[in-house]
């Protein structure tokens, strides 16, 4: 998606430890015009399947993922990694590593919201070594939710977030491709391949 990548070219700042920071238009300041944008796209990319609940985990992946399920005309879940007075019985529950916070949480869905008749659309901000999208394939798999696929914001590709989804042969869709951090800058996919093609 052209429009995502020149605002990360433009936004996006890289810092050490391959972190790329888009807090001014994604995770923190939230450009509402752009995730419409991603919204249309992911409805677009999905729209054959038969969705039925659009699922993400909090905060990040919220925007993206209400702005899909507003297209899609589904309800969005986002799962908890709180504890809340009123989340606390007949949960599904998965443990997540955070690559950028270098914490675990334990993410939690009410079992009212999520069952076998379901067919849900994964949505996240960013896609690194997938512990996020794997806890929330494994809160489907607990509710016997057919997952249709996984919509990604940004992916970096060079880390192994990919591979866990390809080996669960779910669908991957991911709107921007990173495939380096070079000298402080952003290469996209694309950026690699037309450098092979001159």
């Amino acid at each position: 998606m052209k429009l995502l990548e020149e605002r990360i070219r433009r936004d996006g700042q890289v810092l050490d430890g391959n972190v790329l920071k888009v807090d001014n238009f994604l995770n923190h300041q939230v450009d509402p015009d752009l995730m419409f944008a991603m919204g249309e796209e992911f409805a677009q990319l999905f729209r054959g399947e038969g969705i039925t609940k659009v699922l993400t985990v909090e905060s990040s992946g919220i925007a993206p993922a209400l702005l899909t399920g507003l297209q899609l005309h589904v309800p969005v879940i986002f799962a908890r990694k709180h504890k809340s007075l009123t989340l606390v019985n007949d949960l599904y529950t998965a443990t997540v590593y955070s690559y950028t916070k270098k914490v675990s949480n334990e993410i939690s869905i009410s079992k009212k919201f999520l069952g076998a008749d379901d067919k849900v659309l994964i949505i996240d901000d960013f896609l690194a070594n997938g512990q996020a999208v794997a806890g929330l394939i494994e809160v489907c798999e607990q509710a016997h939710a057919e997952i249709k696929g996984v919509g990604i914001a940004i992916e970096k590709t060079f880390q192994r977030g990919h591979e866990l989804i390809k080996e669960k042969n779910i669908r991957l869709e991911s709107l921007a491709q990173i495939a380096a951090f070079e000298n402080g800058h952003v290469v996209f996919v694309g950026d690699k391949e037309s450098e092979h093609a001159e």
